[in-house]
């Protein structure tokens, strides 16, 4: 039998009533350092990357972050199923036909990099294609415990999306899927608890980030950016934990364990 979900509360008033203005913070400062981004960040092998929108998000919301990738030699696709609603129906069979394809046509396992909602979809391919999935990288997912209590939005998914017909096994959910995974997350985030965004009891390749910024912002966050660059250019052959060295403590605080 799982365990009871715990209440978690979810991110304090001065966090969510700031967050639009965070995230406009995160654009500016983007565009300020694009041009050292494409300087310092590494190239890619060329290998396929998929990026999943949020709750609400369609491919249109991180369509930015998608040309940067590119321009670092990765074969970047969207997730091409429209808005994200939740896991209505044929969203998921959709998803796993969208996987499966662009396997096929790179001819090997593809990342998947999700924001939100997108990132728990992202890691239930890989628990049900591990040998599809090269990596999952997660931004401010709530899949940990206690995630539908600590959501601003949760009222709103629940509306769209019965607890009794979702199809994706709720008890399992905060499992790390037998693949490479990187939680990137923030203190800062305005629209669900940070706490229900780290892996706990994860394995050996897994791995939780912290990030200074707001949710919204995630993929128009220049520190995320350069952290999906240089975990995907990371081979799961040679998987090593991203490290704070020299100036990377500036961006990237200490993570919690």
């Amino acid at each position: 039998m799982n365990a009871p979900e715990p209440h978690v509360s979810p991110p304090s008033a001065l966090l969510s009533l700031t967050e639009a203005h965070r995230a406009i913070l995160e654009i500016l400062t983007l565009n300020l350092s694009r041009k050292r981004l494409r300087q310092i960040a590494p190239l890619g092998d060329g290998h396929a990357v998929m990026l999943l929108p949020g709750f609400m998000g369609d491919d249109g919301y991180n369509a930015a972050m998608r040309r940067f990738l590119g321009g670092l030699n990765y074969s970047v696709h969207g997730w091409g199923l429209g808005r994200n609603l939740g896991p209505r129906s044929g969203v998921l069979e959709g998803l796993r036909e969208r996987l499966l394809s662009l396997c096929e046509h790179h001819s090997g396992p593809i990342s998947l990099v999700g924001h939100s909602l997108g990132g728990i979809f992202a890691r239930e391919l890989a628990r049900e294609y591990p040998d599809k999935v090269r990596q999952v990288i997660s931004l401010g997912s709530p899949f940990g415990r206690g995630r539908m209590s600590a959501s601003v939005p949760a009222r709103l998914f629940t509306a769209l999306n019965p607890s009794e017909g979702l199809p994706i096994d709720q008890g399992t959910i905060h499992e790390a899927p037998p693949v490479p995974v990187t939680s990137i997350y923030s203190k800062g985030d305005g629209i669900v608890n940070w706490q229900t965004t780290v892996q706990h009891d994860g394995h050996q390749r897994s791995q939780n980030i912290q990030v200074r910024g707001s949710h919204c912002g995630m993929t128009l966050n220049p520190a995320i950016w350069f952290l999906v660059a240089e975990r995907l250019a990371t081979h799961p052959d040679q998987w090593q934990p991203f490290q704070r060295a020299s100036w990377r403590n500036l961006f990237y605080p200490s993570a919690h364990p």
